[in-house]
């Protein structure tokens, strides 16, 4: 039986960890758990204005104060600030998992995503290779897989027809990636994260934003006329795995071919990118009926048509991840929103 992320860690003994997007949903769930067991964590956030700062406050608050836990208002763009950084911090682990979500304001603001997504995460990788960094784990995005038809997405696919700036963003990523640990001599994990939900999410995501108009008696706006399908991954997995991982650190894939090249895996580099999903895709009515089942209340919907950008269905193969780290995420989509319910009830009072 594989061992837990928390066992993971606590038999490597501690370490200094980088958790860049520290004060964003996924990072401070992570730097909570490293906290949880006993390590020393940076975060490093700018906190901008993408979406409410005071959720992004709040989530720093529970953070401050812990022992082991230091923060940098930092954004990645900022070179020198990333390389002062780099240089006090003598990191063992980075995790980045900063940078401009979302696929529709992509569309609107793609210099944001030139300067935090591509200039950003080419700090981190140069702050990484300078200073010695044992592994760097960065979030890529489910997005990758862009107009592939082909279900289960695995990372055994090409991904090379991105439908949103976004989504190239985080494919450049990989690729900028494998050049800095074929070159370098880095280790590099991408995670493919897929539809991240849960409490203390973001309030662009369609669980927040369907909660919100339920409890307020508005309106919900259900894109392709609810034909849309998603792998929803509650929070508590997505830490999990992603931890797993980090312990894990990749080498060479010996049984790689240049001759049938899997995108996954490098043979000239130590490398490595999974899929982290639930496994098991959730049509968007059913996840509305277990929202409204959580909350007590039925949605007043709105049938619109696909947005640009958009994809009709995700659906994760996580066989690498179980295979490599023996863990695939299982916690159903009815308990998760329900936890989410509950916290949305107890944060916003209502």
């Amino acid at each position: 039986m594989q061992q837990s992320a928390e066992e993971r860690l606590t038999s490597a003994g501690p370490k200094r960890w980088l958790v860049t997007g520290a004060a964003g949903f996924i990072g401070y769930h992570t730097c909570e758990r490293l906290l949880d067991a006993g390590q020393s964590v940076v975060g490093l956030d700018n906190v901008n204005a993408y979406y409410d700062p005071a959720l992004k406050e709040a989530r720093l608050a529970r953070l401050k104060g812990r022992p082991g836990f230091e923060l940098l208002r930092v954004g990645l763009e900022d070179r020198s600030a990333m390389e002062s950084a780099f240089a006090a911090g003598r990191f063992d682990v980075v995790v980045n998992l900063a940078a401009q979500a979302g696929v529709r304001y992509s569309i609107e603001q793609p210099s944001a995503y030139v300067d935090a997504n591509l200039v950003g995460f080419a700090n981190v990788l140069e702050g990484c290779r300078r200073s010695g960094v044992g592994h760097l784990v960065y979030a890529s995005s489910s997005s990758v897989y862009g107009a592939n038809g082909v279900m289960p997405f695995s990372t055994d696919q090409n991904v090379d027809h991105p439908v949103s700036l976004y989504a190239a963003t985080k494919k450049a990523n990989e690729l900028m990636a494998h050049t800095y640990s074929h070159l370098f001599d880095l280790p590099t994990t991408g995670l493919r994260f897929f539809t991240v939900y849960g409490p203390w999410g973001r309030p662009d995501m369609a669980l927040f934003l369907f909660t919100r108009a339920i409890l307020e008696g508005r309106a919900i706006d259900v894109y392709n006329y609810g034909r849309m399908r998603r792998d929803f991954t509650y929070i508590d997995d997505i830490v999990e795995g992603l931890l797993r991982v980090a312990c894990n650190v990749p080498g060479r894939d010996p049984a790689w071919s240049s001759a049938a090249p899997v995108p996954g895996t490098s043979g000239v580099a130590p490398y490595r990118v999974y899929n982290i999903g639930n496994n098991e895709p959730v049509e968007l009515l059913d996840f509305i009926a277990a929202i409204e089942s959580a909350i007590g209340r039925r949605a007043e919907k709105n049938f619109l048509p696909m947005q640009a950008g958009d994809v009709p269905e995700t659906y994760a193969d996580v066989s690498d991840l179980l295979r490599d780290v023996g863990f695939r995420p299982s916690t159903s989509v009815a308990v998760g929103i329900g936890r989410f319910v509950e916290w949305y009830r107890a944060y916003y009072r209502v």
